[in-house]
């Protein structure tokens, strides 16, 4: 073919050129920014490669994945609840299998109950309360909180002074046979 017919013209060559220099400066500001946010050692004055920093990014950002994981776990074992990864990404699920769990302490006078269910079981919160106010219970606190799709159920309660261990057994089977219910019923 006739090169005369397809000039390449002087001026196409420098906006390739201008475009790849732009390029180049807009990468070379994004290392320097990566760099900047990892944490530099205040002894160490030499300067790194390109390569040795993106290494050191890497591996830093490992590092964070590993404490987070860690402090999960941590967090889990404080709250009670073992939990598993359930995909590829990461996330994190309860093991609840779907169905509620109660925890129910006595400690003198004083009736705690834990009650660790999915977000579809809400309403036994509200049913537990009702219960102990039915057997006389004085509510002192209760609250709940959401952790991805588990919620944790906190009511502290007073019982009679009178025969606490008869009335918390009471309250115990009745609030155990209450979450059994709700939970079969759901299903």
């Amino acid at each position: 073919m006739d090169q005369q017919q397809y000039p390449i013209s002087s001026s196409c060559r420098a906006d390739r050129k201008t475009i790849e220099k732009n390029r180049r400066n807009q990468m070379k500001a994004l290392y320097s920014e990566l760099n900047s946010l990892l944490p530099h050692h205040q002894h160490s004055r030499e300067v790194t490669s390109l390569p040795d920093q993106i290494d050191a990014a890497v591996n830093y950002i490992k590092k964070l994945q590993t404490n987070l994981e860690k402090m999960r776990a941590k967090k889990d074992r404080h709250m009670g609840v073992e939990r598993i990864t359930n995909n590829r990404n990461g996330a994190y699920g309860s093991v609840l299998n779907g169905s509620p769990q109660i925890e129910i302490r006595e400690t003198g006078s004083a009736l705690d109950v834990v009650l660790i269910t999915g977000l579809d079981f809400q309403f036994m919160f509200e049913g537990a309360i009702r219960l102990l106010l039915e057997e006389g219970a004085d509510i002192v606190n209760a609250s709940f909180s959401v952790v991805d799709d588990t919620t944790f159920h906190t009511i502290h309660s007073k019982i009679g002074e009178c025969a606490p261990g008869t009335v918390a057994a009471r309250i115990s089977d009745r609030l155990r046979k209450f979450v059994n219910e709700a939970s079969t019923t759901a299903f």
